[in-house]
């Protein structure tokens, strides 16, 4: 049986096992992604994230945007222990439990998935990536 966690909040970075291939199942390994909304799948509490990644940040996509330690206390903030970045191009609704989310590294806001929040200076970046 599944187990859920509160709900986050939109701009929220979580632990996510984001689907690879298909989106039937969870991924092998915990990545960042941002909550984009929240809502809930077939009655349960569920929320809407793009995934995170520290490869290839030598390139941005349209729809892609970093989070990179240049940002300071933003990239602090974000909980991140890399430079990420985000897919706005690729949203997916996940049932909030504990199959395809994880409790944080270090637990940083409790027994959570919650890594850390988007600071307010970065929403500009998200906007046009979503625009894109």
């Amino acid at each position: 049986m599944a187990r859920f966690f509160p709900l986050p909040e939109a701009g929220d970075i979580v632990w996510c096992r984001f689907p690879h291939e298909g989106f039937a199942e969870p991924g092998p390994k915990p990545r960042p992604a941002l909550v984009v909304d929240i809502g809930s799948l077939r009655g349960e509490p569920a929320i809407e994230v793009i995934y995170g990644t520290s490869q290839k940040l030598d390139r941005l996509y349209p729809g892609e945007f970093a989070i990179t330690t240049e940002d300071g206390d933003a990239f602090a903030l974000s909980g991140l222990s890399h430079p990420t970045k985000f897919d706005a191009g690729c949203p997916v609704y996940l049932p909030y439990n504990d199959e395809w989310f994880a409790v944080a590294p270090g637990a940083p806001h409790g027994q959570t998935p919650r890594l850390g929040v988007l600071h307010p200076s970065l929403m500009r970046r998200v906007e046009a990536a979503a625009r894109a």
